[in-house]
């Protein structure tokens, strides 16, 4: 059976690794904070020690210019998905007070965005992505 919704990370192309690794990691937050119901129950080992719940469906991780992360966000915000964003001016801030102040800095309709997550219905999400690749 098809996942009615689906969950996307676009990311933008010349970041360095670590950079995409750190952004990635912090939309997934994000989506996972305002989409509880895209969670999985808690995981048990044989032991019986609990760790977190995870994603219950992949994420599917993606490259894309400038341009195409900004289209990904406006079809978002037009189609109503849940969106975390991560602009360029978070980098040099070494916590979240000061990476809100610079996100509220930035301008509402060409944010300097460095990435993208959208999660909502699928067709929806496929709307939103299109022209971003799958990242290598």
């Amino acid at each position: 059976m098809v996942p009615l919704t689906k969950t996307a990370i676009i990311l933008l192309d010349p970041l360095p690794l670590w950079k995409k690794l750190n952004v990635t990691a912090f939309l997934a937050t994000g989506i996972g904070d305002a989409s509880p119901e895209a969670m999985s129950e808690i995981y048990i080992d044989a032991d019986e020690r609990q760790y977190t719940r995870l994603f219950g469906q992949p994420i599917v991780v993606f490259s894309a210019s400038q341009d195409t992360l900004l289209r990904a966000l406006r079809v978002g915000q037009e189609r109503g998905l849940t969106c975390s964003a991560y602009v360029s001016a978070m980098f040099d801030q070494s916590h979240g007070e000061e990476g809100r102040r610079v996100f509220r800095a930035e301008h509402a309709h060409r944010p300097d965005l460095v990435g993208l997550a959208v999660r909502g219905p699928r067709k929806d999400v496929d709307k939103a992505i299109k022209g971003a690749r799958l990242h290598p």
